[in-house]
């Protein structure tokens, strides 16, 4: 028999599944974490706690209820929450929590900064984006000026994805998908490292290889065995984002084809038949060479309900609050008896993109309830997504 172990490591929880060469689930297991929010703005994880454990934990878990010996797992796949900024020693090991992906917003100075110094016309053409909190450049900058101690003994800089297959095969590898975000490094029509545009920025040893999503980079070793309880030896692919590998999973092949992921955020990604210019979206090659995507994302969306729930609701059993306050929503009437919520609680992503924007919640008198409060905050979730589908129109594409 053979078996194919995926492991995804998301932004509040992260979920594994064994399949079998069919395709068919033999095996599920899921492990919740937190968010860490030190300060406003900031959105961290701890690697080897949030990451790491959770992997080692969940394929385990998968393997015992499973009954599936190791010997017949014939690859190994993870996706995780991205583009994050994860400094490493020359071991490995995190210097320091992981700077989350777009949601954390604390490099917006670099972004103003680099943007100025290198335009963002130039942005464009060579990287295929703007500077945005969702790049990774401006937040090695930050890193670098900010946490210089810690940037002296950097020996690789990290996303998620690439940490977990370093852990679990020894090389420092990210796709190229992933990699597209480190902007102003990446050149999208070379698709390779390339540090003219910010020659002082950080030393290319730095980073790490570049590979297409499938293609396998490594096997498991003697130490990720005995952590995992896979098979030394079992090949590992270099992986990708959560979103793209999702996007792939439910049938997203085809340009025009788009998928909508809700979750802590919401993430939206379009295949395109050619590179789409506009600074309002991102843009990346697609998980596959001569493929193309256009993405866009909501700073926060489940992470907003979760956040009304533990503040607003805390009578509530965690397990059904949230179709409790569902309920509650329905009962009040489109429109919210007229209150207006701007969802931008941690700045926006797209297609404003502006980390100083603030959540406003407008029109409240005393006669609303919990109901029409949360209702206006699902509401304006779907302006926002509305919005970011107008965007797309307007850049010329019809999301089907």
């Amino acid at each position: 028999m053979s078996y194919y172990l995926g492991i995804d490591i998301g932004t509040f929880e992260s979920k594994g599944v064994l399949v079998d060469g069919a395709g068919t689930v033999v095996a599920m297991a899921a492990r919740p974490h937190k968010m860490i929010v030190p300060e406003p703005g900031w959105a961290e994880h701890r690697p080897r706690e949030d990451w790491w454990d959770d992997f080692t934990t969940i394929s385990r878990r998968l393997l015992a209820d499973s009954k599936a010996p190791p010997s017949d797992i014939r690859a190994v796949g993870t996706s995780a929450i991205g583009p994050c900024m994860l400094p490493v020693d020359a071991a490995g090991e995190p210097l320091m929590n992981a700077v989350l992906y777009g949601v954390d917003t604390r490099a917006a100075k670099e972004i103003e900064e680099l943007t100025e110094a290198v335009g963002e016309d130039v942005l464009l053409d060579r990287c295929g984006n703007a500077l945005t909190s969702q790049a990774v450049g401006p937040k090695i900058l930050w890193l670098k000026r900010n946490r210089p101690e810690i940037f002296a003994r950097t020996a690789k800089i990290l996303t998620a994805t690439s940490f977990l297959v370093h852990r679990l095969t020894g090389a420092f590898v990210i796709d190229h998908y992933t990699a597209a975000n480190t902007i102003p490094l990446y050149d999208v029509e070379a698709q390779d490292w390339r540090f003219g545009l910010a020659p002082d920025l950080v030393d290319p040893a730095l980073l790490p290889d570049l590979a297409w999503s499938t293609d396998v980079v490594g096997t498991v070793t003697a130490k990720a065995a005995a952590e995992t309880g896979l098979a030394a030896g079992t090949p590992v692919i270099a992986g990708s984002v959560d979103a793209a590998s999702e996007a792939l999973s439910v049938g997203v092949l085809d340009a025009g084809d788009m998928m909508l992921m809700y979750g802590s955020t919401i993430f939206i990604i379009m295949i395109t038949g050619a590179r789409v210019r506009d600074s309002r979206l991102w843009y990346a090659p697609w998980l596959f060479p001569g493929e193309h995507a256009s993405m866009s994302g909501l700073a926060t969306s489940g992470t907003l309900t979760h956040w009304f729930r533990d503040n607003f609701a805390r009578e509530l059993d965690p397990a059904t609050a949230m179709v409790a306050l569902a309920a509650e929503a329905e009962a009040s009437p489109p429109g919210a008896r007229g209150l207006v919520l701007l969802p931008y609680f941690s700045g926006e992503r797209t297609p404003i993109h502006d980390p100083q924007a603030k959540g406003v919640l407008f029109g409240l008198n005393l006669t609303h309830t919990r109901g029409d409060v949360y209702r206006a905050f699902l509401e304006g979730i779907a302006c926002g997504t509305a919005h970011v589908f107008d965007t797309y129109r307007e850049a010329g594409q019809d999301p089907r």
